[in-house]
């Protein structure tokens, strides 16, 4: 196994990272389950580290998912799936809207989506709400109980050989008239839906934010955010590099550690091999175009972390009444 590392970043400029893309206000609450999640307090993680308090935003239950990511997977296919019928985005956009679109013009698409974690996941519960079909391609390896729940959503999984990178391109094959591409990661020519991705999940920071401004909670001194591709860090930075805190830190498994051999290299890099950490999510080799530049300049430091690691921050979250899964505890 890898060691961990730790890097400073010789990048950062905070003043550059780009401003946060928050959806239309309408859109989120629209959709069926929807309710902020809790900032919770992680007692027996700040004694072991030593601080004065430890914030975990709960993503546990999020509006019926098991992760934030159905907030950017959601976004993304309502502004995808407009530009692709040609339409307006239109006031006070709702998945209702959406649906009435589909239904006069669209209804025979398909979703697609590579996944190693939740995304997937997050795209067939729309297709599902949209009465869609959904194609969701995910890595060689990927655990029988994640194909299950991709499946239980009613989309069809294909498994294909290699890492993330393979079904991603795998995904990007696919994109025709009738096949709509709904990826968290970019490449030349695809930037649009990846980049709606990122405003998606800008919902759940600004909640975080909305609270430390009602005075519920102290300005945090460390954001703390796991890296995968680099969209959900993306998300991050845009939200809190403007903000006073001293270190926004990025953390990702020391076997898929894209984000920092790249950011060491000052230019996006892919690692080679399959990525093979139980942070399933977090199982990417090459960082987001869209991404890189906000999490290059808005990152103070990269921290790589083990299995093992991971593990024991699962238990420590438990101990703290938070339900974290492996890329979450991260």
């Amino acid at each position: 196994m890898s060691t961990p590392r730790l890097t400073l970043n010789a990048h950062t400029d905070r003043a550059s990272v780009s401003k946060a893309g928050i959806p239309d206000p309408a859109f989120h609450p629209s959709l069926p389950d929807f309710a902020t999640t809790p900032l919770r307090s992680a007692p027996k993680a700040a004694q072991r580290l030593g601080v004065r308090s430890v914030l975990v935003k709960d993503e546990s239950q999020r509006l019926g998912m098991p992760s934030f990511k159905i907030l950017g997977a959601s976004w993304a296919a309502y502004r995808t799936i407009m530009a692709h019928l040609g339409l307006p985005v239109g006031a006070q956009p709702t998945l209702d809207k959406l649906r009435e679109a589909v239904a006069a013009k669209g209804s025979d698409l398909t979703l697609v989506a590579a996944t190693d974690g939740n995304h997937g996941r997050a795209v067939a519960r729309m297709a599902k709400l949209l009465r869609l079909a959904a194609i969701i391609i995910v890595p060689g390896g990927t655990v029988d109980s994640r194909i299950e729940a991709i499946s239980g959503e009613g989309a069809e999984v294909r498994v294909v050989k290699g890492g993330y990178d393979e079904a991603i391109a795998a995904s990007a094959a696919l994109s025709d008239e009738l096949h709509v591409v709904i990826s968290d990661t970019s490449w030349e020519g695809y930037t649009d839906t990846p980049g709606w991705v990122i405003d998606g999940y800008s919902t759940m920071l600004k909640e975080v934010t909305d609270e430390i401004e009602a005075g519920h909670v102290a300005e945090p001194t460390v954001v703390v955010a796991q890296m995968g591709v680099g969209a959900f860090a993306a998300a991050v930075t845009r939200q809190f590099a403007s903000r006073p805190a001293r270190l926004l830190v990025g953390v990702e498994p020391v076997s898929a550690d894209c984000i920092i051999t790249s950011a060491e290299a000052g230019k996006i890099l892919t690692i080679p091999g399959e990525q093979d950490s139980i942070m399933a999510g977090l199982n990417c080799g090459t960082p987001s175009v869209i991404a890189w530049d906000d999490v290059l300049r808005g990152f103070d430091v990269f921290v790589t972390v083990t299995d093992d690691d991971a593990r024991d921050a699962m238990r420590l979250h438990h101990d703290d009444g938070v339900e974290a899964g492996e890329s979450g505890a991260a």
